[in-house]
């Protein structure tokens, strides 16, 4: 399962950083919304490949901790950390302001790979 889960991340960072690159060709609902959302399935499938004899429940609620932690403490502006957010890596990881809407973008990103794990779980069992 750790490779299909490494398999997940690697695809979701993909499509995270191509939603970005080439957010002109896409819907505008789908370019204001997808990069976070992914970011947030990407965190839960990280907590998947870690902990992948613990429960999905852990997983999600790592996640949700994990995600709006992270939104959170972009309340937080000292110079210090506003220079990592100002890196690349940094803002892809820290992000740079606080959005109550992104707490709903990640909300809507972990319900979708929790749905996607389940639903391969599913399928691979049957099998």
């Amino acid at each position: 399962m750790r490779i299909a889960y490494l398999i997940a991340i690697v695809i979701t960072i993909f499509l995270g950083l191509a939603s970005r690159k080439w957010s002109l060709l896409l819907p505008s609902f789908v370019a204001q919304n997808a990069g976070d959302m992914l970011w947030a399935m990407m965190v839960y499938f990280g907590f998947r490949l870690l902990l992948v004899r613990k429960s999905t429940l852990t997983s999600i609620w790592l996640s949700f901790l994990f995600s709006f932690g992270i939104e959170f403490s972009q309340l937080y502006q000292e110079d210090w950390i506003n220079q990592i957010r100002g890196t690349t890596l940094g803002a892809l990881i820290l992000g740079k302001g606080f959005l109550v809407a992104d707490l709903v973008r990640y909300t809507v990103g972990i319900i979708i790979a929790t749905v996607l794990d389940k639903m391969a779980l599913t399928f691979t069992s049957r099998n």
